[in-house]
């Protein structure tokens, strides 16, 4: 791919330690990389602008302030078509509750993470989106009882060792 952007060892410094530390000062952040305040200042605002820093994320401990159930639903569409698919994903879209929506290969077409209220919210929301019209979907579902890992962000390390041993 061409279009993939170089980095070196700073930028992946910098981006590591974001993953992790979203709100780090910058001032901070340029000591844990070994930069000057302004050149790491510069090199933060470049990748931002390459979109390679597209967001900063708080993660909230859901535990801590509702109740909620996290389902991984396997979805099959009945008919294999791009107009079935981009009708499925708009229908995905318009459910907030849906946090993450995967084309995959496979035994199945996508594999979605909901977070519902209760398992009486997931039914209604998986009910509708079985009934959207999109010529027919089938769920598997798969409640998550407990999360015994969760991540800060990519491997950048091993996944830029990877490309750079290519």
């Amino acid at each position: 791919m061409s279009d993939r952007i170089r980095l070196d060892r700073t930028d992946i410094a910098i981006l590591a330690t974001l993953q992790g530390e979203a709100r780090i000062t910058n001032h901070d952040l340029a000591e844990r990389v070994h930069l000057s305040a302004s050149s790491c200042l510069q090199r933060v605002r470049k990748l931002e602008k390459a979109g390679i820093l597209r967001a900063y994320n708080a993660r909230i401990d859901l535990e801590r302030i509702c109740r909620s159930v996290t389902v991984i639903a396997e979805a099959t569409l009945n008919k294999h078509e791009e107009a079935e698919f981009r009708r499925f994903e708009q229908a995905v879209d318009a459910i907030p509750e849906v946090t993450e929506c995967l084309k995959v290969s496979g035994e199945y077409d996508y594999i979605l993470r909901f977070v519902c209220t209760d398992m009486a919210q997931y039914d209604r929301l998986s009910d509708q989106l079985l009934n959207t019209g999109h010529g027919g979907a089938r769920l598997s579902s798969h409640f998550v009882l407990t999360r015994s890992k969760h991540s800060d962000g990519y491997p950048l390390e091993s996944l830029l060792q990877s490309a750079r041993d290519e």
